[in-house]
């Protein structure tokens, strides 16, 4: 277990991130190819991904140079993982890494040697021209793997993003964290984090957590390994099954498609445009389209928070699925 003790200006200071960090994504992503957990998840993207990897026939430079620097075990280098700030793009990490100290990377290096073993050649990273080669190696990795998926990613990220904002609005950051998933616990002042390496306390002393949702992390939470970097804990967004079935009634009386976008709406307190159209499987300005029908029709409510629109049923939408469902089964429904 990892238990991070927060203070209260570390609550303060907590903050998500807008986006999944590219190369927190280049390493979950390497990690998924290490594991049969949680294949389902993504399935499409690894059949289609270990075509494209063959067809440019990087499945060498994945086996041989990314996996033994990134693998599936209690360590891997802080250092492939930079924190950039705001600007958290490919390039600037890409950059962070490269202008990493020596020192620092013979360190890190050292220490994945005793975990689970370093590659032969990879002491030579501490030299300019074989880290930029190897800095290459992840460009091009990440055009292959995960490029292919950043649309999806930002989507995932920014309806994550929404549904953090509501806990926090509802519950202050006591209620954000306590909402991050069913692998974290909060306990104040403790939040602890199901983790699969060696059990260890992780003491803010005023510096804050940053959290950063990842489209590729599976099932357990990871930080930095060193304590004196900035607090950083990357997470799993949940992968969600489909979307409701709505009844054939609701579905003959106001459309599938809207019905669905109706039932959605219903699953938790309720949904953005963009966790409308995932969902669904439309796209974002259908679901707004769409939305905008049933709020017409007294159905749904729409508010605005910053960029994102949240849709919530009315007590007219929430009656027409109870009586939905109720016909639909043969009995009355108390609650959705």
């Amino acid at each position: 277990m990892l238990r991070i003790h927060f203070t209260d200006v570390d609550l303060a200071r907590t903050t998500v991130a807008a986006r999944c960090d590219p190369l927190w994504e280049v390493a979950m992503s390497l990690h998924r190819f290490q594991t049969r957990a949680g294949r389902w998840a993504y399935a499409d993207w690894y059949r289609a991904t270990r075509l494209r990897l063959g067809q440019q026939q990087l499945d060498r430079l994945v086996r041989e140079i990314l996996v033994p620097l990134f693998p599936r075990a209690a360590y891997f280098p802080d250092f492939l993982t930079p924190q950039t700030g705001v600007n958290d793009c490919l390039e600037a990490g890409l950059d962070a890494v490269m202008i990493t100290p020596c020192k620092r990377v013979l360190d890190e290096l050292a220490l994945l040697d005793r975990i689970v073993g370093a590659p032969p050649w990879a002491w030579r990273l501490a030299g300019t021209r074989e880290r930029g080669e190897f800095v290459e190696a992840v460009r091009v990795y990440y055009a292959a793997a995960v490029a292919p998926v950043t649309d999806l990613m930002q989507t995932r990220a920014q309806a994550e993003r929404s549904a953090r904002t509501r806990d926090l609005l509802g519950g202050g950051v006591q209620g954000m964290l306590a909402g991050l998933g069913p692998t974290m616990l909060w306990k104040p002042p403790v939040l602890t984090v199901h983790y699969p390496a060696e059990d260890r306390d992780l003491y803010l002393s005023g510096r804050g957590l940053r959290l950063i949702p990842s489209h590729f992390c599976w099932q357990s939470p990871v930080a930095l390994a060193d304590p004196e970097l900035p607090p950083t804990l990357v997470y799993p967004m949940l992968h969600e099954p489909a979307a409701p079935t709505p009844t054939a009634p609701l579905s003959a009386l106001l459309g599938r498609t809207r019905a669905t976008v109706l039932w959605v709406t219903a699953v938790g307190a309720g949904a953005t445009t963009s966790e409308i159209a995932r969902a669904v499987g439309i796209s974002a300005p259908s679901a707004s389209k769409h939305a905008a029908v049933l709020r017409e029709a007294g159905l749904l409510v729409s508010n605005r928070h910053a960029v994102h629109v949240l849709h919530t049923l009315t007590p007219a939408g929430a009656s027409l699925l109870r009586a939905s469902r109720g016909r639909h089964e043969g009995r009355p429904t108390q609650l959705l």
